[in-house]
């Protein structure tokens, strides 16, 4: 495979795109810092083939990214690869507004195929190619320039691995016939609402203290505002103001400006500073949460209970047992929260549709519904469906073990 030097022109990243156009597939990876930021700050591109690699420098002066993202977001016949992508996906998104199509992530393909829920790029290397990363430039701080020789030859053995990888990973796919189980975790990878963040949904990620309208429209208000201030000053919104605090506010809300120095996780200067003056503004102005927008209550029906928990962790080992059976991680076939919904009698739940229906999904309501048990076979728990029960008719034995004989009784 061919290494290109680093990438810094636009003509060269130009000639590179349209070369690159012509594959079946682009192996892509980022380096970016956003340890100090709102906006993750892009630091280096790495795209690869089966034959050639380079490494681009998004920092350098005067390149337009224009051919790259274009090979990303337009070109419909090359597939992207990534690994572990959505935060490589969020970084195109903030640039384009699009994600990478079509996409395909080897993380969620190895659940597919192995029991790995969350494999590392290193151990996906050293599982598939037997060989093992240097890390000693992972938690480099990539914005600074000059990059070293190192660095650059570090972020490009990400894609030139990948590159190797994906085809083996796609011809296992095949074979075992669950590439099109992958459908539907691909094109929600592919969605750009999971990056895009409206300020007025920003609420909806904050764990919520019930269902009370003054204190859901308060908490609703105030997110949306540290998300607007965040943006606008791009820094993380934990800077602002961490989410224990919001709800705290949102529940108990101050009475004066004053009162801010009080709130725990909050500078005794907010008290008579302008973001200080800014939040009791937003309190003061916050409405009721409409009944439109509350949060439904979670359909389980009735409540889990002890006996409840207890199918709920049937459910899990029959998720074990199953996961183990076929060799896929059990992440992929459905989550905790689900089977306890499953165990309190709900039933409109993913698990049971589609495919997760078939592979797992049928088993799990048996087994809620009295119609599954284990049993241990040759050392290993295994599931059993239970046969319905035949009743067998029998002749009545007779009420004592020598009858009298009729006539006896009648002359008697």
């Amino acid at each position: 495979m061919k290494i290109h030097p680093l990438i810094t022109t636009t003509e060269a990243l130009s000639d590179l795109c349209d070369r690159l156009a012509k594959s079946e597939f682009v192996a892509v990876d980022t380096e970016f810092m956003r340890e100090n930021t709102y906006w993750p700050e892009l630091c280096l591109v790495q795209i690869a083939n089966t034959e050639e690699a380079a490494a681009i420098d998004p920092m350098a002066p005067g390149i337009d990214l224009k051919p790259l993202l274009d090979l990303m977001c337009d070109n419909e016949d090359v597939l992207k690869v990534f690994h572990a992508g959505s935060q490589d996906v969020e970084i195109i998104v903030n640039l384009t507004q699009r994600t990478p199509h079509p996409i395909f992530d080897t993380q969620i393909a190895m659940m597919a195929i192995s029991q790995s829920e969350q494999i590392g790029y290193a151990n996906l290397v050293e599982t598939w190619m037997g060989l093992t990363i240097d890390k000693g430039a992972r938690f480099t701080d990539w914005s600074r320039r000059p990059l070293s020789d190192r660095q650059i030859e570090y972020a490009i053995g990400d894609v030139t691995h990948l590159a190797t990888i994906f085809p083996r990973i796609l011809k296992k796919l095949i074979k075992t016939g669950r590439g099109l189980w992958l459908d539907a975790e691909m094109e929600k990878l592919a969605d750009p609402s999971n990056y895009i963040t409206d300020p007025g949904q920003a609420w909806k990620r904050i764990r919520q203290p019930g269902r009370n309208p003054l204190v859901l429209g308060r908490m609703k208000a105030l997110a949306g505002w540290r998300e607007s201030e965040a943006q606008h000053k791009n820094i993380p919104r934990g800077r602002i103001m961490r989410d224990e605090t919001l709800a705290d506010i949102a529940s108990h809300p101050p009475k004066t400006q004053a009162d801010l120095a009080k709130v725990r996780g909050l500078s005794a200067a907010w008290r008579d500073n302008d973001i200080g003056k800014r939040l009791m503004k937003i309190l003061a102005d916050a409405e009721p949460l409409p009944k439109d927008e509350m949060p439904e209550k979670i359909k389980q029906g009735a409540p889990l209970g002890k006996e409840g928990a207890l199918v709920a962790d049937l459910l899990k080992l029959l998720l074990k047992i199953r996961a183990r059976e076929i060799d896929v991680a059990p992440r992929l076939l459905t989550r905790a929260d689900e089977m306890e919904a499953l165990a309190a009698g709900a039933r409109d739940l993913p698990v049971l549709q589609g495919w997760r229906f078939e592979v797992f999904g049928k088993d799990a309501l048996d087994l809620v519904e009295g119609k599954l048990a284990f049993a241990v076979e040759r050392g290993k728990l295994k599931m059993t469906h239970i046969d319905d029960v035949i009743v067998v008719a029998t002749e009545p034995e007779p009420a004592a073990e020598h009858a009298a004989d009729p006539d006896t009784l009648a002359a008697e």
